[in-house]
């Protein structure tokens, strides 16, 4: 049932990253930016040909090449029955959908569509995908180390080697 869910949450996402973007290209792209949110945001069309904050830029290749490692090797992850987790699941879910999200745009144009600009703090242009990888992949990461954490609190299990001598 879990699994489902996660498919459920990575095709709602998709759809949602696609729908904005289209958005974004069909209104701020011809009419420019508009604010939204009290106007604490702008939609500001953005060609992005590199990563995160346009690092790697003009790389469209290679990015592809590692998002899509990095989805195949997530998918596989969730459906080979490793994560036991819903929360785990649902991070994955979101790091995936992100990535399917930007790899479309790679894909199909060279480049991914960016348009949402914060005016309360100096930040890169994003878009829908890029906040699911965010939330998944900082989410994951907590989730990690408070794990690691409680593991860490259990006392170790001395074990004497099997033939009655401590070392």
């Amino acid at each position: 049932m879990a699994k489902r869910v996660s498919v459920l949450i990575i095709a709602v996402s998709i759809i949602i990253d696609r729908l904005t973007k289209i958005f974004a290209v069909k209104y701020t792209a011809s009419h420019g930016a508009r604010r939204f949110l009290f106007g604490t945001f702008n939609f500001t069309y953005v060609e992005n040909k590199g990563a995160a904050f346009s690092s790697f830029s003009g790389n469209t290749v290679v990015l592809t090449v590692i998002t899509s490692a990095i989805v195949l090797g997530c998918l596989a992850y969730l459906f080979a029955n490793k994560s036991k987790n819903k929360f785990v699941d649902f991070t994955l879910a979101l790091i995936i959908s992100g990535g399917i999200g930007n790899l479309i745009d790679r894909i199909s144009k060279g480049y991914v569509v960016d348009f949402i600009e914060p005016l309360f703090i100096n930040f890169a242009v994003f878009n829908f995908a890029d906040c699911c990888i965010t939330v998944g992949a900082f989410a994951l990461a907590i989730y990690e180390i408070v794990t690691s954490f409680k593991r860490s609190d259990k006392p170790a299990v001395k074990t004497d080697g099997g033939d009655g001598d401590a070392r």
